[in-house]
């Protein structure tokens, strides 16, 4: 018995044995990750980028003068304008204090009240005037403060000062006597000045004279104004060559036989022209020289006095008998 069993053990051992070296194949499933990816979605197109042209800044408003608030201080002072550019500073006075009543801030009233003393020479007073309104400021007195400012930080010019820096050049004449509108002289007067030098152009006036000669031998004075018109040839003025023209037409109608016998023909004798600078003479041409006694205040001293005029045998060539009167400079108040 015990060998039986040894012997079932032995075979038992060798089966599992042979088992052991058989190759199984065990089949598993692996799960495995499938990645499905999310198509990107579709995205809406972007809207075309359109330039546009940048945009300037807006454009500061130019400052003006500040309207005088009182009507009647606005009429004084206007008046007071009229006065002070005819030579008349006492009455131009008067009318500004009593607008400066009316109005005691405005700047229009202190500015032209530092304009008139500074032109009568009382400098004090006129600069205690253009610092009112410089105090103002841009808002209070638009460009009355620039022009206070100005004043106060240049100084005041003294037209003796000028002598020398602004002077006449040689008159030119063209008389044509044969005119069919009677007879007729054009003067072309040269304006120069030194090229370093800054001027108020506003300031400066040509005074012209005319004398005819009657046919009784006497020299007279122009007295009708309308036969004289003028125009300057370059404006605004750029003093190209140092120098501006002012052209001044003179025309003597004719006159019919009772009228001439009456009161005398005339015709052209000369002229005295007279250069000045906020109403100071500095320069002056007479022609024929005997003229220079006739005009009612000696002149300063300067180089146009011993010039001769130039005579002309025939028109400028820009010159244009239709052109109309251009106007006067634009005064700076």
């Amino acid at each position: 018995m015990a060998f039986i069993q040894l012997l079932v053990a032995g075979l038992a051992l060798a089966t599992r044995f042979e088992e052991s070296r058989q190759v199984r194949v065990v089949e598993k499933e692996v799960l495995k990750s499938v990645i499905v990816r999310i198509p990107a979605q579709a995205q809406p197109a972007a809207p075309p980028v359109v330039s546009h042209p940048p945009v300037p800044p807006p454009e500061p408003s130019p400052m003006t003068t500040p309207r005088i608030a009182a009507p009647r201080a606005e009429r004084l002072v206007n008046e007071a304008r009229v006065a002070r550019v005819a030579g008349d500073m006492g009455r131009a006075i008067v009318k500004l204090e009593e607008a400066l009543a009316q109005a005691p801030d405005d700047p229009s009233v202190h500015y032209e009240l530092g304009l008139v003393h500074e032109q009568m020479g009382v400098f004090d007073t006129a600069a205690t005037h253009y610092e009112k309104v410089f105090q103002l400021g841009a808002s209070g007195a638009g460009t009355l403060y620039e022009k206070a400012a100005a004043k106060l930080r240049d100084g005041f010019e003294q037209p003796a000062d000028m002598l020398g820096k602004l002077a006449l050049g040689r008159v030119r004449i063209f008389n044509n006597p044969k005119y069919e509108g009677g007879q007729r002289v054009i003067l072309t007067i040269p304006v120069q000045k030194g090229p370093a030098e800054e001027i108020d152009v506003a300031e400066i006036a040509v005074s012209v004279i005319f004398f005819n000669r009657t046919s009784k031998g006497e020299i007279i004075q122009l007295e009708d104004k309308s036969w004289v018109t003028e125009q300057w040839v370059t404006l605004p003025f750029d003093w190209a060559g140092g120098e501006e023209n002012l052209r001044m037409t003179y025309t003597i109608p004719p006159q019919d036989n009772q009228t001439e016998h009456l009161f005398g023909g005339h015709t052209y004798y000369g002229q005295v022209v007279s250069l000045l600078y906020k109403d100071e003479v500095l320069d002056v041409q007479a022609w024929p020289r005997d003229l220079a006694a006739r005009i009612p205040r000696p002149p300063a001293a300067g180089p146009g006095d011993t010039m001769l005029p130039e005579f002309q045998d025939q028109l400028p060539p820009d010159f244009d008998p239709n052109m109309p009167l251009l106007p006067v400079l634009p005064s700076k108040n």
